[in-house]
């Protein structure tokens, strides 16, 4: 075997091996973006339905909650009211009317029913509400009041402590961590929305 050969045949093991290796690089970074992406659709499927949570319990008690037993406990023990609004109105003198409004009250239903009647929601454990999924760390869920435009308005957040996603982590990442709702703004949207 002369010198040439030799060489052909040590590049062409070092060419398969490179090719190897890039391959196995390429398709495990794609790989664990899949398994990211999975863990973050169970977050935000989670952040959706304590989100409809909040929003219920606000509509029930005038206010969001920063205590997760009283949420659990409000979804499993709760009601809402079912109400019907009607208006009156009557003609005065010189065309100028009066309007009256009547709230009934029909009946309640329970918040079990009301929420987890979405089938996406009877596969979660509501002992398991506060847990992030995989991290089992809790949501930071945060409520309170804020003043805008001289008025009090209720705002709720719950976050993700520590994502999965390298995108999402440290103060300067520009996606942030998954949350719903805001500490400063009045909204119920997610961030991933």
């Amino acid at each position: 075997m002369n010198l040439t050969k030799v060489l052909t045949f040590v590049f062409l093991l070092l060419a398969v091996g490179i090719g190897y290796y890039l391959i196995n690089g390429i398709i495990s970074s794609v790989e664990e973006e899949e398994r990211i992406a999975a863990i973050e659709r169970r977050v935000i499927e989670k952040l959706q339905f304590i989100r409809d949570a909040e929003v219920a319990y606000k509509d029930a008690h005038g206010q969001f909650t920063s205590d997760w037993d009283k949420l659990i406990n409000f979804i499993d023990t709760g009601k809402i009211f079912i109400t019907q609004r009607r208006e009156e109105t009557v003609l005065l003198d010189y065309g100028a009317e009066e309007t009256t409004i009547h709230i009934d009250t029909l009946g309640s239903v329970s918040v079990r029913d009301s929420i987890y009647n979405n089938p996406v929601y009877q596969k979660f454990n509501l002992n398991n509400l506060m847990f992030v999924p995989v991290t089992r760390e809790k949501f930071e869920l945060f409520a309170d009041k804020i003043e805008r435009s001289g008025v009090n308005v209720d705002v709720f957040e719950v976050k993700d402590p520590s994502p999965i996603n390298p995108a999402r982590r440290g103060e300067n990442s520009i996606k942030g961590p998954l949350r719903v709702g805001s500490r400063t703004e009045v909204t119920t949207a997610g961030n991933w929305e």
